[in-house]
């Protein structure tokens, strides 16, 4: 019997809950009984792109392809497509196939092995990826234009859901979500939270994310400042700005005050003057004990008027004066600050591990280069051993050889496709390298807007006091995440766990 081994791929994850698989299965069978082939194996590819060399079910038919060679005399695909996608993609398998004696064939293509049948294949095979680059020009394109049309092409944002494809609309407001990212650009747009305070409010009235996730401050700062809340459709990447065909969440003047709030340009100001010049602290220090922000106000004494930082009349667990809290307060951050010694230690590791990264994404070609050649020189080797030195029997010469050719081919497509990327950390460096040594004075010689903006960069949860000290587990800050040692050794000034003051230093 003359043996054939069958591969059906669909490209995606969806296309395995339709016919497009079975489909292609039974006609393969059908096609193999016509021709009188026994069909030793079926290989399916669900979801895979044709794209690579990644499909696991790919690697696995040239592996029975070379364990079993002399019985598989024909691999059968649906059609070329099936196959490979990219033309170089698609004759290096292909002359790894014929390597192992077996050709190809296409169910509804006509291809075999004659010079009419080799040139119908190669059309095909440029067809095949000048297909796949038209739909993808076709993709981008009425992406494009759907974009210009008013039609967001994408998951919703939080707060819409995407509209029915037969609705006139691309979003509508989500029910549950909507109304409370509307109300936290309207708290924000009134200056009298901060942004770290409107995210705690509207987390405890419910907002979370589609994954049932509480909203990170990085992902509330990126939606505040996302134009599709008030209608607009903007995706600099398609060049396109236009009004969309939704109705907007909020509007305009609420939009344009939030983004003047994060712009720094309207002083946060909360109820009874929150933001008073006598007390930065006011409203960002919080009581241990209630968990309440603290107030300041100044109290009359037998020689003049005394400025304190107290807790709520319900508690009144903290009653301190402004300077030993403000005093406090610019020792904590002392105690965080880095010396200017470590931080240029830090910036040239960094700098260094990012030279190295760089380097390797530059070499990575040349790398795959040494991998084909290497592989070539070992069946070259090989070829020497067998025809020459006669120091391998012939079974042991074809087997070797085969598993070589297979890796060889898979070498030379992951070459062809590899490509190098770059890494910019330069700007975090120098902001760090500016601000952290100094945020200590750096804090008490600002003016109260900057006050609070260091504040908030250093602690955006805020902080709290029990009336002798602070207390806080660790450094909340995204700037510090960039500054602790990493359990790689190769890589040991990056991390996520944030930094620790030096414990002999620590009051905590």
């Amino acid at each position: 019997m003359v043996g054939a081994v069958i591969y059906v791929r669909v490209s995606t994850k969806e296309q395995t809950e339709n016919l497009s698989l079975p489909t292609q299965l039974r006609a393969c069978e059908d096609y193999c009984r016509r021709q009188g082939y026994e069909v030793l194996e079926r290989f399916h590819e669900e979801g895979e792109s044709a794209k690579t060399t990644d499909r696991s079910q790919l690697q696995a038919l040239l592996k029975f392809c070379r364990t079993h060679k002399g019985k598989v005399h024909f691999l059968v695909v649906y059609n070329l497509t099936r196959f490979a996608r990219e033309k170089y993609d698609h004759f290096a398998l292909r002359a790894h196939l014929q390597s192992l004696g077996i050709s190809l064939r296409s169910v509804t293509e006509p291809i075999d092995d004659t010079s009419t049948g080799k040139l119908m294949e190669g059309v095909l095979a440029a067809f095949a990826q000048f297909d796949n680059d038209v739909r993808s020009e076709r993709t981008r394109a009425g992406m494009r234009a759907a974009l210009e049309l008013g039609r967001w092409t994408f998951p919703a944002p939080l707060g819409y859901l995407n509209a029915p494809k037969w609705s006139s609309t691309s979003l509508v407001h989500d029910p549950e979500r909507g109304p409370l990212v509307r109300r936290a650009f309207e708290e924000l747009a009134t200056g009298r939270y901060t942004k770290q305070e409107v995210i705690a409010r509207a987390t405890e009235a419910g907002l979370r994310s589609r994954k049932g996730l509480r909203i990170s401050p990085q992902s509330f700062g990126q939606m505040m400042r996302n134009p599709i809340y008030v209608g607009k459709v903007e995706s600099p990447d398609c060049g396109v700005s236009t009004r969309g065909d939704f109705e907007p969440l909020v509007d305009e003047a609420t939009f344009y005050r939030a983004q003047a709030v994060l712009d720094g340009r309207v002083v946060v100001a909360g109820p009874r003057q929150r933001s008073h010049p006598d007390f930065p602290l006011r409203g960002f220090v919080r009581c241990d004990t209630c968990g309440r922000p603290l107030t300041g106000s100044w109290s009359k004494g037998r020689n003049g008027y005394y400025a304190y930082y107290h807790c709520q009349r319900q508690c009144r667990a903290v009653n301190v004066t402004k300077a030993a809290l403000e005093g406090a307060f610019a020792d904590e951050l002392a105690l965080l600050q880095p010396s200017a010694g470590y931080m240029r230690l830090v910036k040239d590791r960094i700098l260094f591990v990012w030279e190295q990264r760089r380097a390797e994404a530059k070499t990575r070609t040349v790398d795959q280069d040494r991998r084909v050649k290497a592989i070539q020189q070992k069946l070259d080797r090989l070829d020497d051993a067998f025809l020459f030195a006669q120091s391998i029997d012939r079974t042991s010469y074809e087997r070797q050889r085969d598993r070589l050719r297979e890796e060889l081919t898979l070498a030379q497509i992951d070459h062809h496709a590899d490509a190098t990327d770059e890494l910019d950390v330069q700007g975090i460096l120098e902001f760090a390298e500016r601000i952290l040594p100094r945020a200590s004075d750096l804090w008490v010689q600002a003016s109260l807007d900057y006050k609070q903006r260091l504040q908030a960069l250093f602690f955006p949860e805020g902080i709290a006091y029990d009336g002798n000290r602070f207390n806080r587990t660790a450094v909340t800050a995204p700037l510090f995440n960039y500054l602790a040692p990493s359990a790689s050794a190769d890589e040991r000034v990056v991390s996520r766990e944030g930094i620790e003051p030096d414990p002999a230093t620590s009051r905590n």
